[in-house]
Order: structure tokens, then C-alpha cells, then sequence
């Protein structure tokens, strides 16, 4: 079955950086896109990155353009999203989700546990 892994989450001051990375298993990694989304209490989910099968796409939030970056390997059926200029309105858990198709716009249809990322002083 599918997994979806994520790891890097934790406590960084505002201006920082951290790195999220997604370590897929039980999937063809490389044929499908993925993406991260998060989500705070009371609030829904919401879509921070999409990355296509063969990196030849991303999409972002406007929240997060030109501080966040997805990338992908393939190799290590890996996805990242390395996280810069840190605010405290990205205090968030953060899902790792793969997608049905090779496109960043196809539907999510499986979803990680989630990890933890703090901005705080």
C-alpha cells in the first residue's frame, strides 16, 4: 500500500529555514505528482506547493512564493519542500499528499500523517 513519510518538522524562529522531506513507498513514484498542503486548527487545508511527476511544474500559494521551493527526487522517491524567510502565520501542520496523475492538478488521493512546523520567537 501506499506511505507517505514526512520528516524535518519542528520549532524555528521567525526568518529561519527548515526543510520537509516525503519518502513515498509502495507507488511508482516518479509517474505521479505530489504535493504539500497545511493546515491550522479551525481552518481547512490549504495548498502550499504541487510539483509534477518529472519536476517540469510546480504551482504555489501566493503565501508562500518566493520563500518556499518543492522539489523532487526521483530516484529516492523523495519530495521536499525547503521552507525560507519563515512567519509566524506558517505555523502549521504540514501534509505530504501524492496525486492520480502526472500533473499538478490532478486529485490528491493519498495523504501523509502530517508534520509539525512552529514559527516562533
Amino acid at each position: 500500500q501506499v506511505q507517505l513519510v514526512e520528516s524535518g518538522g519542528g520549532l524555528v524562529q521567525p526568518g529561519g529555514s527548515l526543510r520537509l522531506s516525503c519518502a513515498a513507498s509502495g507507488v511508482t513514484f516518479s509517474r505521479y505528482a505530489m504535493s504539500w498542503y497545511r493546515q491550522v486548527p479551525g481552518k481547512s487545508r490549504e495548498l502550499v506547493a504541487a510539483i509534477s511527476s518529472k519536476s517540469g511544474a510546480t504551482n504555489y500559494a501566493d503565501s508562500v512564493k518566493g520563500r518556499f521551493t518543492i522539489s523532487r527526487d526521483n530516484g529516492k522517491n523523495t519530495v521536499y519542500l525547503q521552507m525560507n524567510s519563515l512567519k509566524p502565520e506558517d505555523t502549521a501542520v504540514y501534509y505530504c499528499t501524492k496525486r492520480g496523475d502526472t500533473y499538478t492538478y490532478s486529485p490528491v488521493d493519498y495523504w501523509g500523517q502530517g508534520t509539525q512546523v512552529t514559527v516562533s520567537s
